[in-house]
């Protein structure tokens, strides 16, 4: 059975549906209050965190389609009752869903979707590339962008990519709160790449590969050629981990976890708050970067 490509397939697919919500959270929990999950007989959609809470959730929702119930509250110590070591408590509602909650559902999902923070990878060489792997993974909206078709085209991932000629324009068009990853083949793109982004000042993470060196030369530059642009708050080096490994996708697994930890930050949640998510109208890109 192939898997299904969004909630809204699988809800299409799937005739009699709990719905699982975390309702309240008090104290240590693996999910955070709102989280769904959808329960059907032979399969499912979602986390409310696995371990036995989501085991028990699963089992009440199954026995709610086998006996014809059509709503239930569950109470639930995440402690020694249940096998589990959280310490907190959740409240769950389990709920079978009519059309009109699968409708509610699907547009809920739609409007997360379109939430998602961008990640511009700017340059598509093996990091790039690299990197493209990991966010295609991970609850980002990902553009890999780069000047050359031919090395988009060996991007094998899930996400957007764009040949741009004036890879600067991504950066003006991007919205508020996006992460710029600035990698391309050139130190003089990166340059300009790097410091347009600094300049928008509403980027969530900037972060430039190279090394001390490079980030003096930048901050030389920069200071000479963009006003005395300040670059406080960039990151070069990119993923500074302490390992010695230099292979790209290790790299990328640094860089990646780097850029998710501001992202899901106290301060970007903050910053984000009533700011426009959606990309600029007239510039739409499919996934593998057509214009629409």
């Amino acid at each position: 059975m192939v898997a299904p490509d969004s909630l809204n397939e699988f809800l299409s697919a799937q005739h009699s549906v709990i719905r699982v919500a975390l309702t309240r959270v008090r104290g240590s929990s693996p999910r955070n209050e709102g989280t769904e999950m959808f329960v059907a007989p032979g399969a499912l959609w979602g986390t409310i965190g696995g371990g036995q809470l989501e085991f028990l959730a699963i089992n009440a929702a199954r026995d709610m389609l086998r006996d014809g119930a059509l709503h239930q509250d569950l109470d639930v110590p995440l402690g020694p009752e249940i096998g589990q070591c959280c310490g907190g408590r959740v409240e769950l509602n389990l709920s079978r869903m009519r059309a009109s909650d699968k409708w509610a559902a699907t547009e809920r999902a739609a409007r997360n979707e379109d939430a998602l923070p961008h990640v511009y990878v700017m340059g598509a060489g093996h990091v790039g590339r690299a990197l493209a792997n990991q966010f295609q993974h991970l609850p980002v909206r990902c553009i890999l962008v780069d000047t050359r078709p031919e090395e988009i085209a060996l991007c094998a991932a899930d996400v957007e990519t764009r040949v741009s000629a004036i890879p600067e324009a991504e950066i003006w068009r991007a919205p508020a709160g996006s992460a710029f990853v600035v990698l391309t083949h050139d130190h003089g793109l990166d340059f300009l790449l790097t410091t347009a982004a600094l300049e928008r000042n509403d980027a969530a993470y900037v972060g430039m590969i190279g090394s001390a060196t490079k980030r003096v030369k930048l901050r030389n530059w920069a200071q000479k050629h963009c006003d005395g642009q300040s670059i406080e708050h960039l990151k070069c080096p990119i993923g500074a981990s302490g390992s010695r490994d230099k292979r790209p996708s290790v790299i990328a697994a640094f860089v990646a976890a780097e850029v998710m930890a501001e992202l899901t930050s106290e301060t970007a949640a903050t910053a984000l708050t009533g700011a426009n998510q959606a990309p600029l109208r007239g510039h739409h890109h499919d996934r593998k970067g057509r214009s629409a």
